[in-house]
């Protein structure tokens, strides 16, 4: 009997460092609030400065990443971006538009909130991640 195939959308959610530290369950309950969403060429996903409250990862397609009308990144299968204001729900730091079709998971700030407050080990595991992340910011930096 052949072990079941992986489901492409926890395998997707696992490549995001924020939810290194999540179990299985935990990147279930992650997952359950992921929605997949196609978008077309051109589609604006994020607009730098406002407050939208959107994280994707994008699982098929390219996005170009702009901050002040210029391209600074093109993301691509497996890449993400929202990952702070998922957090915080603060300002964009950039514009992300589509740059072909694209099929993205989709995540809420009220949607991961909502799942932070009723599952308080993806809290957790998430919160020392971020911890994790800051003290590998620390260490680099010059004193």
């Amino acid at each position: 009997m052949e072990p079941p195939s992986p489901d492409p959308k926890l395998e997707l959610l696992r490549r995001v460092p924020l939810f290194a530290g999540l179990a299985p369950k935990e990147l279930e309950a992650v997952a359950q609030i992921a929605e997949e969403r196609d978008v077309l060429d051109g589609t604006t996903l994020t607009h730098e400065g406002r407050h939208e409250g959107y994280f994707y990862v994008i699982a098929s397609g390219s996005v170009r990443i702009e901050r002040g009308g210029h391209t600074v990144a093109t993301l691509r299968d497996g890449d993400f971006l929202g990952e702070i204001s998922l957090l915080d729900g603060g300002p964009r730091t950039a514009t992300a538009v589509a740059e072909s079709e694209c099929r993205l998971l989709v995540m809420t700030y009220p949607r991961f909130q909502q799942l932070l407050d009723t599952e308080p080990e993806v809290r957790t595991a998430i919160l020392a991640e971020v911890g994790r992340r800051l003290r590998r910011l620390d260490a680099d930096s010059p004193d």
